[in-house]
């Protein structure tokens, strides 16, 4: 069993809940995931299954859209409503502010990590160092928010802001330190109330399976080959497809990378990336 897999999450579950629950339906333990979502979090999980787990790391770099609600007057230690309160306060923010905040964050920045997440430091996860209640600087990493837009009017309840913005983000950016940073640049302390993953690349949230259709044997693979879409093909003859079985480096006389090597008969080869001067690598054999 080959191919792709776009399942739609629920809420409570891990991404490795689901990776679990789908292995032990289709009987297969090569399967993995390409990105992770909280358990607050629903919406695209791209599974790879069986020869495409090879594609996994390609699908991971992809960019990725999400809608999330936020709640202005609430912060909490995790970033999202399901931490511990650390502030509260009453707050109304004009839409208008709320705009001028995510136009700000169109754009490449340091973001710093939140700390009850999975990333190591020094061989240990940072949710473990907050959870024995010792100190640490988070690491940042440069992430870029290619769109991000507000949608709808915010809305006042209860001495708080909420409202709903969509964003479209590169790997590794953390929604809840974005809205973290937001909130920060309003002055306001402020947490993820909800969040969906609608897209992850090419993928959509309406091309995606529930665990009860999965489960009903309701669903369909995507080829993994699929994976290969976005980059540029060549086809080569069989000197350099001998050459390419055999993991050559070759001569760039391509152009764009990374591309796909396809053989007469139309059948992918490899993918190639960028080696040295002048000279590409294999990066995927097929």
């Amino acid at each position: 069993m080959n191919g792709i897999l776009l399942v739609s999450k629920p809420k409570d579950y891990t991404s490795r809940d689901i990776v679990n629950i789908v292995s032990k339906h289709l009987g297969t333990k090569k399967i993995g995931h390409t990105g992770t979502l909280d358990p607050l979090a629903t919406g695209v999980l791209v599974l790879c299954i069986g020869k495409a787990t090879k594609f996994a790391e390609i699908l991971t770099a992809e960019s990725k859209e999400y809608i999330a609600e936020v709640c202005l007057g609430t912060e909490t230690d995790t970033y999202d409503i399901t931490g511990t309160v650390l502030k509260e306060e009453d707050v109304s923010i004009t839409k208008e502010d709320i705009e001028k905040a995510l136009s700000f964050f169109h754009k490449t920045y340091l973001q710093q990590v939140p700390i009850y997440a999975a990333v190591k430091v020094n061989g240990k996860k940072l949710y473990e160092y907050a959870r024995e209640g010792i100190e640490i600087t988070p690491p940042s990493k440069e992430v870029t928010i290619q769109n991000i837009e507000l949608l709808g009017e915010p809305s006042y309840q209860n001495g708080k802001t909420y409202f709903k913005m969509k964003c479209t983000v590169s790997k590794g950016t953390y929604i809840r330190s974005l809205i973290h940073d937001i909130a920060s640049y309003l002055e306001v302390p402020g947490t993820m109330q909800e969040l969906e993953r609608t897209k992850q690349g090419p993928y959509l949230i309406e091309d995606t399976f529930t665990l009860e259709e999965i489960e009903k044997g309701e669903y369909q693979l995507m080829p993994f080959l699929t994976a290969l879409d976005k980059f540029p093909k060549v086809t080569v003859g069989e000197e350099i497809e001998a050459k390419i079985h055999n993991g050559a480096v070759l001569e760039n006389e391509y152009g764009q990378l990374p591309l796909v090597f396809i053989n007469q008969t139309g059948h992918p080869l490899a993918l190639y990336k960028e080696y040295k001067e002048n000279l590409i690598k294999p990066w995927k054999m097929f």
